[in-house]
């Protein structure tokens, strides 16, 4: 027998929760989530789960900005005392040697600035004073947000989903999405591995999936599965990655290299540079070949001398669903009337999945969003229209 639903989300990872719970919230009435395996166990799982608001395009600094609010007070805004962000606030450091990056950070840094956001710019001594592991004799300009740091996006998402199902919405695990149902055109529901289930709204936040939405409306999605690879390297007693130390982005390496604690003595690294494009969507584990280490651990140790002799404690890989311009695609797709998407995150959606929860059912319940959706729509990648790309590059801090 069809069961009919108000609202239903595909995809139960950090965005999709985040999504239910908001339109759990804004009253959207009987909201269904459906996920192909279980809450937050695709690419959500695989984040580095580092929060901040730098960014060097403008519109993402907004939405990081609001999102981290949400992060910093994470239980009252559930009303849930239980749930969990796994939220370390260590701060964030980022810094560009002379050369063609600079200019870039020093425009990044004032649009942080314009918007109110608390930021600092360090010397080097201040800079080491932060983080006396690294070294920052090189740098030209260095910027510090204290407000900053990094969290558990599996956590996250399944608090916002225990908080969306305390409020009604029902989520199911398990259950692949075959084929959107259609109407004259206009969005009737969804047919799955399970049955049919019916409405005439529907939000897809399927992530590496996304490439769905083409092949069941037509509509060009210019999404793809990228592959990128971690490391968590072990050093001395006296090189220990501590939580109290910021997570810190360095303009100046080869593959722009992101470092955090791990497990409060490990460093997390990783580059943020494109990584593999997957034929496919696939996210599990690839190999991650002896080159590619080798090739980032002598980044790391230019950068943390104390890390010369490092190991590698443990590895894994993550993918990305990237976009043309390395910025999302959020909104409704005007030519199939009551569906919704959010996809092409880029290595961004955890750092922006309260806002970008929030935006999207606001969307989709057609109440205003806080924060303009145009700069976001797939019309910017039709004749004429304004990428979001980054000041960085392709790859790095959009």
């Amino acid at each position: 027998m069809e069961q009919h639903y108000d609202a239903i989300v595909i995809g139960a990872g950090v965005i999709g929760s985040s999504v239910a719970y908001h339109l759990a919230r804004f009253g959207a009435g009987r909201v269904l989530v459906l996920d192909r395996t279980q809450i937050g166990a695709g690419t959500t799982s695989q984040s580095s789960g580092i929060l901040r608001t730098h960014y060097s395009v403008i519109e993402n600094v907004e939405l990081a900005r609001r999102s981290w609010h949400i992060f910093e007070d994470f239980d009252n805004y559930l009303g849930d005392e239980e749930a969990a962000s796994g939220l370390v606030k260590c701060g964030y450091l980022i810094a560009a040697p002379e050369g063609p990056r600079l200019e870039p950070l020093r425009s990044a840094l004032a649009g942080q600035q314009a918007k109110g956001i608390p930021l600092q710019y360090l010397s080097p001594q201040e800079a080491a004073e932060r983080l006396p592991i690294a070294r920052f004799d090189d740098a030209a300009l260095i910027g510090w947000e204290p407000e900053a740091g990094f969290a558990d996006a599996y956590l996250v998402a399944t608090s916002f989903a225990r908080a969306a199902r305390r409020l009604g919405a029902k989520i199911i695990e398990g259950v692949e999405v075959e084929q959107l149902l259609l109407d004259n055109g206009k969005v009737a529901g969804v047919q799955t591995s399970q049955g049919r289930y019916t409405s005439n709204l529907v939000i897809s936040t399927q992530n590496i999936w996304a490439r769905d939405i083409e092949r069941w409306t037509g509509i060009p999605t210019p999404v793809a599965a990228e592959r990128h690879s971690v490391l968590a390297l072990e050093a001395g007693p006296d090189a220990h990655y501590s939580f109290q130390m910021p997570v810190y982005k360095d303009l100046g390496s080869q593959g722009m290299l992101y470092f955090r604690s791990y497990g409060g003595k490990q460093m997390l690294v990783s580059e943020g540079i494109v990584g593999e494009t997957l034929p496919e969507p696939d996210n599990e584990q690839g190999d991650i070949p002896l080159d590619y280490i080798v090739e980032v651990a002598e980044q790391v140790a230019a950068r943390f001398p104390r890390y010369d002799s490092a190991g590698v404690a443990s590895s894994w890989t993550g993918v990305y669903d990237v976009t043309p311009d390395w910025n999302p695609v959020l909104g409704r797709l005007g030519d199939v009337p009551g569906l919704v998407v959010g996809y092409g995150f880029s290595g961004h959606g955890f750092k922006l999945s309260p806002g970008i929860g929030r935006v999207l059912a606001q969307e989709a319940l057609g109440q205003a969003t806080d924060v303009p959706l145009t700069p976001y729509s797939l019309e910017r990648f039709r004749a004429g229209g304004r990428l979001l790309t980054g000041k960085y590059g392709l790859g790095a801090v959009s």
